[in-house]
């Protein structure tokens, strides 16, 4: 038994996917800051459309952080909270001057695209840990991921 977290589930793949999560946290402080961003600083003809959008994807974005280092803390971990440690670990890349409306649709495509992958790295690690906890809160969110890089795809078209 002392292979085994506070939860019941196994310590070494748990460790590998709170780390994952960890990342994933890292990631999702970067998209949260770029997106707010586009929030302040999008101009144009489609400037009311995605003022909107962009607070509705940076307001999503702050619950999941929450939820994420949640379920970290949960797992018996020690969730990511420095921002010098996001900017370290995460994939996505910090999005400084861009205003239009296909610069900022498209580096949101790409951050959610960052998103997408990773969540689906921690959900096989999920169901190899039978961690429905993390998998619950993964599926739920990957699911309005897709939806949003679609709507955002179509956007571009």
């Amino acid at each position: 038994m002392e292979n085994l977290t506070d939860l019941g589930l196994e310590q070494a793949p748990n460790k590998e996917l709170v780390e994952k999560l960890n990342e994933l946290l890292a990631n999702y402080h970067i998209y949260y800051q770029n997106v707010r961003g586009f929030h302040w600083n999008i101009k144009g003809v489609n400037f009311f459309q995605l003022h909107a959008k962009f607070e509705e994807l940076y307001t999503n974005a702050l619950t999941k952080i929450d939820e994420i280092a949640e379920r970290i803390l949960t797992l018996g971990y020690t969730p990511l909270h420095t921002f010098s440690d996001f900017v370290r670990v995460s994939s996505i890349k910090e999005t400084a001057n861009v205003s239009s409306d296909r610069e900022t649709v498209g580096a949101t495509i790409d951050n959610i695209s960052t998103l997408i992958k990773l969540e689906r790295e921690i959900l096989r690690l999920a169901g190899e840990s039978e961690d429905e906890g993390t998998n619950g809160l993964i599926s739920e969110d990957l699911n309005e991921h897709e939806k949003n890089h679609w709507m955002l795809r179509a956007f571009l078209k």
